[in-house]
């Protein structure tokens, strides 16, 4: 397929750019700073910032291929405005799509609003360390808004409480909105096998419009 990354050269965009790349997916990488990307035959890089600003910007990127992958980070952890710069970011994504009639977007999303009991999700659970605090609540926002898109055909993957560097082994456990423990009570995945996980999903698509997520 022809498909965008969006925040190609992150934690978890680094593993899905090469998993994409590894299966002959050609990918347009995006990043702020394209200069760390491995040269590819499969790979055309773009430097651009996804700012909040103008969709029409993303539509540029985005215009001509089949579907775009959103691991988008709003500055890091320690941008001051991370939550309304992340909501602000995926709502421009959302809408240069629309502008560029693309029809699909996979959403990297956190593992913050999943379900430990009914009614019950993570982030609001004692505890929940308070520096991830503002990004777990704008990707709990942007989700909540995509289940009201009836435009775009989205999945948003949230990884297990845990996303780790790791091995690819390509075996894991899939789930709806609860989050997924281990019989030792634990939730872990490796970003290697959440990337397996997401573009499984580009490849054969069962989560249309849905969240789902991935732990062993």
């Amino acid at each position: 397929m022809n498909i965008v990354l969006i925040g190609a050269t992150g934690y978890v965009g680094r593993a899905v750019l090469e998993e994409a790349l590894s299966r002959g997916h050609r990918v347009t990488a995006v990043a702020r700073d394209t200069a760390s990307l491995p040269a590819h035959a499969g790979l055309t890089a773009k430097a651009a910032a996804i700012d909040g600003g103008d969709p029409a910007k993303v539509a540029e990127l985005v215009r001509g291929h089949e579907a775009v992958i959103a691991s988008f980070n709003a500055g890091g952890w320690n941008n001051p405005n991370l939550g309304a710069d992340t909501v602000a970011g995926y709502a421009q994504i959302v809408d240069g799509l629309k502008q560029a009639s693309v029809p699909r977007l996979l959403v990297v999303g956190g593992a913050g609003s999943l379900e430990v009991s009914p009614g019950q999700q993570v982030l609001d659970q004692p505890g929940f360390p308070e520096q991830y605090r503002g990004g777990a609540e704008a990707m709990r926002t942007v989700l909540n808004t995509l289940r009201g898109e009836r435009e775009l055909d989205w999945t948003f993957l949230s990884p297990a409480a845990h996303l780790v560097p790791g091995e690819r082994s390509g075996r894991f456990r899939i789930g709806g909105d609860q989050l997924l423990v281990d019989d030792k009570g634990e939730s872990n995945v490796s970003v290697q096998d959440y990337a397996v996980a997401l573009i499984d999903e580009l490849e054969q698509p069962a989560h249309s419009r849905k969240r789902f997520t991935v732990a062993y």
